[in-house]
């Protein structure tokens, strides 16, 4: 086990550091009654990084969590800690001594067991007193040493999901895997708990491998993501990365609302009823898709070059989102524009693109 000594900082106590580890999966592939469920995947997470593992259901996140933890094998590959064989044709280390912490996405806490008791569970290569010791400890790191005798019941979906971190956190393990562990909590709860955990995960400098399937949630939290669709990677870096510079269409319409055209390249240049866009680079007579994001179309109740009509448009609080006729398309366009910027019962508007939300891809 990883040992580490609590520290304090301003008076109150801070996660003790690990020695976060480097895991690595190499090639893994993995079937489910003859599907197959990851397809040559290689990826790592490097030593105190968070790392995200975004994508749809059935993309096969969870999957390579599980893996991870060693509760369930690989068909193919390998799985590596710090270049150590953990799971692949030479070697099966169990899950118990990998020096890994995983948090489930129902919490999965003990009802009969107190909350201090669910904290030390994990706690068995230590004598008592000192599992104790190491168990408030982790209460205290997540703020809630004094529930330390209440039981799971009696605490709010927020407040057993950082049990259940303390519990992943309390063995000190050098990578932790973290299964949507925000999946459960009311939307007014997850901002803050995700802040204050990621905040402990800091603190801790544990790896983190954290699955979701909120790109959102990834960009929040992730050092980098990996996105990944019916068990293949499709593009792994910094959230600025994937949304900025998509490898697919796939990858774009995953961290943003699109509206998506089909075009020809000609002259280096594509024709979308929004207008031109650039295809420098891409094959003369290529099919092409072209998104163009809801948030770069502005709609303006002035003179401009593309005229439109609003359809329908829905109040969303902050923003507004319109459904707009234009000339060229019988599908209806979308924009998510600020609220209150057009005046109630206007129909006739214009639209305006912004060019670096244009993006076009070739066909594959």
């Amino acid at each position: 086990m990883n040992s580490a000594i609590p520290s304090r900082k301003n008076g109150q106590l801070t996660a003790g550091v690990t020695f976060a580890a480097r895991l690595t999966f190499e090639h893994i592939r993995h079937s489910y009654y003859g599907r197959e469920t990851i397809r040559d995947v290689s990826l790592t997470a490097e030593p105190g990084e968070v790392l995200c593992l975004l994508g749809p259901s059935g993309s096969g996140k969870t999957t390579l969590l599980r893996i991870a933890a060693g509760v369930e094998t690989q068909t193919g590959g390998r799985l590596l800690i710090n270049d150590r064989e953990m799971a692949g044709p030479n070697a099966f280390v169990p899950p118990e001594k990998r020096g890994v912490g995983l948090m489930f996405q129902d919490f999965a806490l003990f009802p009969h067991m107190t909350v201090l008791n669910n904290v030390r569970f994990g706690l068995t290569a230590m004598a008592a007193k000192e599992a104790v010791s190491e168990a408030m400890h982790a209460l205290e790191r997540v703020g809630l040493s004094h529930y330390a005798d209440k039981y799971p019941h009696a605490l709010s979906g927020g407040e057993q999901q950082r049990v259940a971190l303390a519990r992943a956190l309390a063995p000190r393990p050098s990578v932790l895997l973290m299964d949507e562990p925000f999946s459960g909590l009311d939307s007014r709860l997850k901002d803050n708990v995700r802040a204050d955990t990621l905040a402990i995960l800091r603190e801790s400098r544990a790896t983190a491998i954290v699955v979701t399937h909120d790109a959102e949630e990834a960009m929040r939290m992730a050092d980098r993501i990996a996105l990944l669709r019916d068990g293949q990677l499709i593009q792994v870096g910094t959230a600025d990365d994937l949304y900025r510079r998509p490898k697919d269409l796939f990858a774009a319409a995953f961290f943003s609302e699109i509206n998506e055209f089909s075009g020809v390249v000609q002259g280096g240049l594509v024709e979308t009823p929004l207008g031109t866009a650039n295809a420098a680079g891409m094959g003369e007579g290529r099919d092409v898709s072209v998104a163009v994001r809801l948030s770069g179309l502005a709609v303006s109740p002035d003179a401009g070059a593309i005229p439109a009509r609003i359809i329908s448009r829905r109040f969303l609080g902050v923003v507004e989102l319109l459904d707009l006729a234009i000339p060229g398309t019988e599908r209806p366009v979308r924009s998510r524009i600020r609220a209150d910027m057009l005046p109630p019962g206007l129909r006739d508007v214009t639209i305006s693109v912004d060019p670096k939300d244009i993006l076009v891809f070739e066909k594959s």
